[in-house]
Order: structure tokens, then C-alpha cells, then sequence
């Protein structure tokens, strides 16, 4: 039946990243079987699929606090960026009820407990695609879509109740909403925080401090011994040199990434609204480009733009909410096809 009929698919971009969105009821139940199609359809090799090794999978959700479920198959490493596409093709398959303007919809990941509410613009029913939002890595514009997340149940935005602590005889701050992450200055070790991701890492003398860094920080964040562990992470902080926000350099262990991961933009967002914080210490009134309702992070491979809302000082700062700015679009509406074999 699959392969007479097909299985309907929107291929869509979200963010900067292409996947195959799928109605949850159009596949298998089970996950097994489920993501062994979903290999079938998507193709081991690029000849013999639809040209994404991506697959997001959605329905209805069992959560009565959130509109659909959503799933990511492999758990590609730059889920977070398809997120943007889940909002429209909610829309598109009429899981939640558009009404006039940006319509909220509210994805839960069940694998991570994560909920996000993607605020999709529409025009007659149907999700706005044409817009003059621009995010680095994607040409031209398009409508903007809004990544909002909830705060982290039972996260602390500043676990040690410190906006700013010496953590190996280092200023820091430590941010624990939901991803632990330690901010520092860029001149406080030597370096400008413009280099690349290559000359960083060259650097062995810094890898190693900045090692030491994430080993203490994981302690004082109650994560005890991170050796073996991808958490902290490490944000270098630096003034902005293109007409951002602030200048960002994401250490993850022994590796600096040309981009940043969402839990840590959102922590530098949170980070740079706290009067004191390594953050706000370096943030700028960003170019007359930029929209005024975000703070650009200038990044190696382009920027990201983000927002946050914080509440108090210091140990009784709260996160109200925090969120990415993003941009979808529809590329391919249709039907795949299982081989027969």
C-alpha cells in the first residue's frame, strides 16, 4: 500500500536546516518500524531518497499544555533550528486553528520534556512565507518566525546566586537555565574574541585553561566531575566588531564551534540583560539595522539573533521567557515512495 499509494510530506526549511516534516498518523506507530521506513524513504544515499537525511515527525499532542508533539528521528544535532518549520507545518496540516496574524503554536518534545511556542505569521489560513527577516546562513528574507521557550523547570538562572564569581582566578558567570553555561570575558585571557574557531583551538595554552574552566564551573554548577561530559560549555565574550550585539565564541570541550548552540545563546541573552554580568559588560547598542527587540550575537560563521526577559538582581533574578528569531519556508508539497524491495 505504502508504495502505491505514498506517504505525504512537506519538505520545508527551518532555520538553516532541511527536513522532511511527517504527519505522525501517516507512519507507523512503532518507533522501530517507523524510523526504519523513514530510513527507506529518506535514502542511505543522496540518489536514492528526497534529498534530506532529516525527518520530523508531528501529530497531535497528549499534553493538554501544548498544541502538537513533535519527534526527531537520529536526533540530528541542529533539531533545535528545525523547530521553525514545525510551527508552519502545524498550520499547513491544520493540527491548530489559524486565525488573523502570527499564530502561537505550541510544540512539545517528549524526548527532552523541552516546550517551545513557535509564533507563525498567517495570511488567510495558511502560514506567511514573504517577509524581510534575514538570519545568517540563508539568502534573501523571509516572514519572521519566533522561537520562544519557557524557562527550564526547576533551572536557577544564576545557580550560585552570583551575577559575576572567580572561578579559576577567572571573572565569570555562570548561567543554569536548562543549559549550563560559563561566560568569560575574552580579554581576561589574552585573546581578542574576534579570532577564528582555528586559531582559537591552536592555541594550546588557552585550550587547556579554558579546560580547566569547564572542570571547575561544572563544580560549582552542581554537575560534579564534567570531564566525560559536553557540559558547561564555555561562551568567550568580546565587545561587537560588525554592528551586533556582542562578539560570542562558543567552547564546547577542546573544540570551538563556528556557531552556537540555542541553550547557549539563550544563556548569553539572559546573561547580557544582568547588570555586572561577563556579558553586559561587553554588550553594545547593535547597527540601525538590527531590529530593535533583540540582541545580535556575532558569531564565526555569520550571527543569531535572540531576546530575553530577566526580572530582578542577582540571586533573585528570574528568566520571564527567552527566544530565537527564525525563518521557514515551504520548498516541496507531495507524496514519497517506499521501494518496493
Amino acid at each position: 500500500m505504502l508504495v502505491r499509494s505514498g506517504i505525504p510530506v512537506l519538505v520545508m526549511r527551518g532555520g538553516t536546516a532541511k527536513a522532511g516534516y511527517f504527519l505522525a498518523g501517516d507512519l507507523p506507530a512503532d518507533p522501530v518500524e517507523r524510523d526504519r521506513l523513514l530510513g527507506t524513504l529518506l535514502g542511505a544515499a543522496p540518489v536514492d531518497g528526497i534529498g534530506t537525511a532529516r525527518a520530523v515527525v508531528v501529530g497531535p499532542s497528549t499534553d493538554p499544555d501544548a498544541d502538537v508533539d513533535c519527534r526527531f528521528p537520529g536526533e540530528p544535532p541542529d533539531w533545535s533550528q528545525l523547530l521553525a518549520g514545525v510551527g508552519p507545518f502545524a498550520v499547513e496540516r491544520k493540527l491548530v486553528r489559524a486565525g488573523p496574524g502570527v499564530v502561537p503554536v505550541r510544540v512539545r518534545i517528549p524526548a527532552t520534556g523541552t516546550v517551545a511556542t513557535v509564533h507563525v505569521p498567517t495570511r488567510e489560513g495558511r502560514p506567511e512565507y514573504a517577509g524581510d527577516t534575514a538570519i545568517s546562513g540563508v539568502p534573501g528574507t523571509a516572514a519572521r518566525v519566533l522561537i520562544e521557550f519557557a524557562p527550564a523547570a526547576g533551572s536557577t538562572l544564576l545557580p550560585t546566586g552570583r551575577v559575576v564569581e572567580e572561578v579559576a582566578g577567572l571573572p565569570v558567570t555562570l548561567i543554569g537555565n536548562g543549559a549550563p553555561v560559563a561566560l568569560v570575558a575574552a580579554a581576561a585571557l589574552g585573546v581578542t574574541g574576534y579570532e577564528t574557531p582555528a586559531r582559537l583551538e591552536y592555541d594550546e595554552r588557552l585550550r587547556a585553561g579554558l579546560e580547566t574552566l569547564r572542570l571547575r564551573a561544572g563544580e560549582r554548577l552542581g554537575l560534579g566531575d564534567v570531564s566525560a561530559r559536553p557540559e558547561p560549555e564555555i561562551c568567550l565574550i568580546a565587545p561587537p566588531g560588525a554592528g551586533g550585539g556582542l562578539c560570542v565564541r562558543l567552547f564546547a570541550p577542546r573544540r570551538v564551534h563556528p556557531s552556537i548552540s540555542i541553550g547557549a545563546a539563550l544563556a548569553v541573552a539572559a546573561a547580557a540583560a544582568l547588570p555586572g554580568s561577563a556579558a553586559a559588560w561587553s554588550r553594545r547598542p547593535a547597527a540601525a539595522g538590527v531590529p530593535r527587540d533583540v540582541l545580535r550575537l556575532e558569531l564565526p560563521d555569520g550571527y543569531l539573533d535572540v531576546r530575553a526577559e530577566v526580572s530582578g538582581r542577582a540571586g533573585a533574578a528570574r528568566i520571564g521567557g527567552c527566544a530565537v528569531v527564525s525563518t521557514a519556508r515551504l520548498l516541496l508539497d507531495g507524496h514519497v515512495f517506499a521501494p518496493s524491495s
